[in-house]
């Protein structure tokens, strides 16, 4: 049986998930899965079968050239889209075409490619309408955390978000993100037409914030960048998942980046 009879099979039993206390452990540190994805825009077919999964902890770069269906994965995973097969699972509960603000009740906080701020709040209330408590026993991250992270939104907490710079406004949409305190954050293209000077301030605070043991998918064209900064990367070609390994192994493979990366 394929992915997609598999699923339909499934979804005409009413796939029900292990309750948390039945779940091994490997199931208990898996945040996001999504299993044999076949997602379309109108008739067109853009996902084929894609497979994913991230851990706790993990760092994940996506990559692939424009329109390999990076986004519309992780659309489809978030719950914005709905596939035609497959599955998605949030911590082992079957979340398939969401509720969105459900899965990111569950701890998966994502920042869109075109950011999306509120433009007529300032950046103080931006960040303090998303705050949620983080789990007890972990380092949180409090306002003042995020501002010591980001110090020119500490430059301009009155100002509103519609008055910020492009840079500054992917700062905020980061530093909103964080104020839910996260298990994963997924970052798609955020260092995406950033003068060279804030591009370097993201990748230093995605390495922070990968640090800091939130688990991270990050979507960029600079794989040189992603890989340096990752685990494990994948590559989509097609809509279809072409190479899924340690980025170690992508980063010394010239031949595997021309073919599929390339310019």
């Amino acid at each position: 049986m394929n992915d997609m009879s598999m699923f339909r099979v499934n979804e005409a039993a009413q796939w029900v998930t292990p309750a948390a206390a039945e779940q091994s452990p490997d199931q208990r540190e898996m945040l996001l899965e999504a299993i044999g994805l076949h997602t379309y825009y109108g008739s067109s077919h853009i996902l084929h079968g894609v497979n994913f999964h991230i851990r706790k902890g993990e760092a994940l770069g996506l990559m692939g050239r424009n329109g390999m269906g990076k986004t519309t994965l992780i659309r489809t995973m978030m719950g914005f889209l709905t596939p035609k097969a497959g599955g998605v699972l949030v911590r082992g509960q079957r979340m398939t075409g969401g509720p969105t603000h459900k899965i990111a009740k569950l701890g998966i906080a994502y920042v869109p490619e075109g950011r999306g701020i509120f433009p007529n709040l300032s950046v103080k209330e931006n960040l303090l309408m998303a705050a949620r408590a983080g789990v007890e026993g972990q380092r949180e991250w409090t306002f003042d955390r995020v501002m010591a992270t980001f110090p020119r939104l500490a430059e301009r907490l009155t100002n509103g978000g519609g008055q910020l710079s492009g840079g500054e406004q992917q700062m905020l949409t980061i530093g909103r993100a964080l104020m839910t305190n996260p298990d994963l954050l997924i970052l798609d293209e955020a260092t995406e037409g950033l003068a060279p000077l804030i591009v370097r301030e993201i990748w230093r605070v995605i390495r922070e914030i990968r640090d800091s043991g939130i688990a991270t998918v990050i979507v960029d064209k600079n794989h040189s960048a992603v890989t340096a900064l990752t685990d494990r990367s994948m590559i989509l070609v097609k809509g279809q998942v072409v190479f899924d390994g340690p980025s170690e192994e992508v980063r010394n493979n010239p031949e595997l980046i021309k073919k599929h990366l390339g310019v």
